[in-house]
């Protein structure tokens, strides 16, 4: 008997840097969208990923989530890594890299390379760079928090607005390296003036 594949729904809800999405079934999260330039066009990207989706109002867990996700976009520290995403179509690969990206809390980031060795030995920056330039749960598998290993570079996004976004959800979240510089700042010392 061929499995039948669970119902999916999808909501629209405003956020501090616009409107976002969530997808999910009955096993979880399957997708979330960043702000796009209208809710009209956002609605076009849900459709074209998951053109059987229909939206509804979410039930109690799905609100939960989504409170949790506007709290951090306002800048509180929420923990997403418990929020259950539905990862079982994903190649096995790129759940070991969400899996490691989602240990990254709010206020931190890591190197692609430092993900690559969390990942494991088979792991590369650049195929970690390749399998987080796919995630389908940005935000709630936070990509944005792995950045270049030069100081002060960012390295790619592919949500829209691009590393303007990832920038603007790095400021929200007051982010830094452990033991080193601020990713906005300058270097230790840079510009303190002689007394």
């Amino acid at each position: 008997m061929a499995r039948v594949s669970p119902r999916t729904f999808y909501t629209v809800f405003a956020t501090p840097i616009g409107d976002c999405a969530v997808a999910w079934n009955d096993v979880g999260i399957v997708a979330a969208w960043l702000p796009e330039a209208s809710r009209g066009r956002l609605r076009s990207r849900i459709a074209n990923r998951l053109p059987d989706a229909s939206e509804t109002v979410p039930d109690a867990a799905i609100a939960e989530t989504i409170a949790a996700i506007t709290a951090l976009l306002r800048g509180v520290r929420v923990d997403l890594s418990r929020v259950r995403i539905d990862d079982a179509r994903l190649a096995a690969f790129d759940r070991r890299v969400y899996d490691a990206a989602r240990t990254i809390p709010a206020g931190r980031v890591v190197s692609y390379a430092e993900l690559a060795a969390r990942v494991g030995a088979d792991a590369t920056a650049r195929e970690v760079g390749a399998s987080l330039g796919r995630n389908p749960f940005p935000i709630i598998v936070p990509c944005h928090r792995i950045v270049a290993a030069a100081a002060g570079e960012l390295g790619g996004f592919s949500a829209p607005g691009g590393t303007m976004t990832k920038r603007r959800l790095l400021t929200i979240e007051d982010a830094r390296r452990d033991g080193a510089d601020d990713l906005f700042d300058a270097p230790s010392g840079a510009g303190t003036a002689a007394g």
